[in-house]
């Protein structure tokens, strides 16, 4: 009689691995916000790039992938928008703005890629989603306080600019795979690849202070391109073929909240009533639009 060990571990590995992912972009919030007391925001940018880009083709090499590039103009527009411009983006947003809160504000890139997929991939928002989106945008309203003018608003412009930027990546991934095949793997090392050349050149014209190479910064550096970029990356994959698009989704909640709170308890990061409100709408929106992709996958299946 066969053991039913090996399916019931084939049907958590997609929830540990869920786990995993969240767990490491949270945390990768509080990091990237420590490694910029060591190196200048475009220097961490291209450094954690170009870090993660040598261990993704270390690692499609290892698994004996072909690294024949597909769509190669898409792709480096892909690397440019999803690579470049979040990178610079996200890193620049927490010069001012706390982990916690920005990762928030970036974090509500699948609202955003609702929003562009109706006028560009003809995907029509539609009913309660517009609830979702609703909901979302209201705790933005929140969280940026437009009335304050005594906030930090460059920070929180600069983190809605990384999730739109994000939001683009995502719709033009989906155009490209429309198209063609592709090996998620693959196309995410050659967007690396494309991305990261812009953020190197930049970090060599922009001047900053000089990179201090101590071994906290070097510690940190390797994890978030070892483990933030190239293994969070081939997990993503890795999830993506085993479950539904809608139960992927959910990691985007996880990773916020484990940014807040490590950011809360590493950082001492605060938030005020509205921030708290605005973060409780976002992910009410979130948690919604997750829900009902849930629900359509039951009615079509």
């Amino acid at each position: 009689m066969p053991s039913s060990s090996p399916s019931l571990l084939t049907r958590c590995l997609p929830a540990l691995a869920l786990i995993v992912l969240s767990c490491t972009w949270g945390y990768t919030w509080v990091l990237v916000k420590q490694g910029l007391d060591y190196a200048s925001p475009f220097a961490l940018a291209a450094q954690r790039c170009i870090g993660g880009t040598l261990a993704l083709i270390l690692a499609v090499r290892l698994a004996g992938r072909s690294m024949q590039l597909v769509a190669p103009g898409l792709t480096a527009l892909i690397g440019v928008v999803q690579v470049t411009g979040f990178t610079m983006l996200q890193t620049s947003a927490l010069v001012e703005g706390g982990p916690g809160k920005t990762a928030v504000l970036i974090f509500t890139m699948p609202i955003w890629t609702l929003l562009l997929g109706w006028p560009i991939l003809g995907e029509r928002v539609r009913g309660k989603q517009w609830l979702a989106a609703a909901s979302t945008l209201g705790g933005l309203l929140l969280i940026i306080e437009p009335w304050n003018m005594h906030t930090s608003l460059l920070s929180k412009a600069l983190g809605l600019g990384a999730a739109l930027c994000w939001a683009v990546g995502t719709i033009l991934i989906k155009r490209l795979r429309s198209r063609q095949p592709a090996d998620l793997l693959v196309l995410t090392m050659w967007q690396m690849i494309f991305g990261s050349i812009p953020l190197a050149i930049l970090a060599l014209l922009i001047p900053g202070h000089p990179t201090d190479w101590a071994m906290d910064y070097v510690l940190i550096l390797s994890f978030l391109s070892v483990a933030s970029v190239a293994l969070c990356w081939w997990l993503w994959v890795w999830i993506l073929d085993r479950v539904p698009a809608w139960e992927a989704s959910l990691s985007v909640l996880g990773t916020p909240v484990v940014a807040i709170l490590s950011s809360r308890f590493t950082l001492g990061e605060s938030f005020a009533a509205s921030e708290i409100a605005g973060i409780l709408l976002i992910g009410a929106g979130l948690a919604l639009l997750s829900l009902f992709g849930w629900l359509a996958s039951r009615v079509r299946s």
